[in-house]
This record gives C-alpha cells, structure tokens and sequence, in this order.
C-alpha cells in the first residue's frame, strides 16, 4: 500500500489518513470504555437522521472509501463497530448527519452475532451488504438542522 498511497491525489491521502487515526481511535475506545460510556457519544438513541441527503452523497461515499480502505490496512482489528464509528466522526466533522445502527443475528446452532453499519441518507457507508441480515437493536443519530 505504500507506493500506492503517494499515488493518490492530496485530498484522498488525507481521508485515508483521517479514517487510519480515527480507526486506532475506535478501536481503542471499544477495548478499553464500556459501551454504555461510548453510546452518548454516536447520538441520541433511537433517533434517525434523514433518509434523503443528496447533497453530501458524494462526501459519503468518499469517506466511506477511506474508512473502508484503512480498515484493511491497520495491524489492529478494524471491524464493522469500529468502521462505523470512525465513518460517523467523521461524517459529524463536516456537519452531515448519519444513523449508526447495532444489529443482532441468530446464527444456526443458537449463537448470536452482532453487526453494526452506518446510513448516511440513502446510502450505506459501513458494514453492508451483511446488513440485511440483522435485526436492528438499537440506532443512533445527532440532531440535524
């Protein structure tokens, strides 16, 4: 990746580099803070921000490109939680609201997984296509104007 990573335009480097540090962020909130000391800070529970948002789609999709590329690349674990929540501070540094959501499977056997994935209007940034799999737990999303 690095050779690769000088190739890129200025404005993708940066993106790249923001998610990187906002992944090792994550990631170490999530080891070391319960996660009711997290939920406060994703937004108000239970609320969702507008499913129409056009105008920040091509930011969206931009940082979702990052979060997702860096998540490959990091010697740490950078699953869906994490991924969701580096998109999230990311997308609330620019003003644009997002819905981060927990989901739950039964899987075969009577195990239960979890996933989480973030909406930024129409679009999903974060954890899909696996999505669709999980029933919704629990969402969060800031207060939009």
């Amino acid at each position: 990746m690095p050779g690769r990573f000088f190739r890129l335009s200025a404005p993708q480097r940066r993106f790249l580099a923001e998610a990187f540090c906002l992944l090792a962020f994550a990631r170490f909130a999530i080891l070391l803070i319960p996660f009711r000391g997290i939920a406060p800070f994703l937004g108000q529970v239970m609320a969702e921000s507008a499913s129409h948002d056009p105008e920040n789609a091509g930011l969206a999709d931009r940082i979702s490109w990052a979060v997702q590329t860096a998540a490959r690349h990091t010697p740490w674990q950078s699953k869906c939680l994490a991924q969701a929540m580096a998109a999230k501070m990311m997308l609330k540094r620019r003003k644009v609201c997002s819905t981060l959501y927990l989901g739950l499977a039964k899987e075969k056997g009577g195990a239960v997984s979890a996933h989480a994935w973030l909406r930024c209007g129409e679009r999903i940034l974060t954890g899909t296509p696996a999505h669709e799999q999980f029933t919704v737990v629990a969402h969060f999303a800031e207060s939009c104007p």
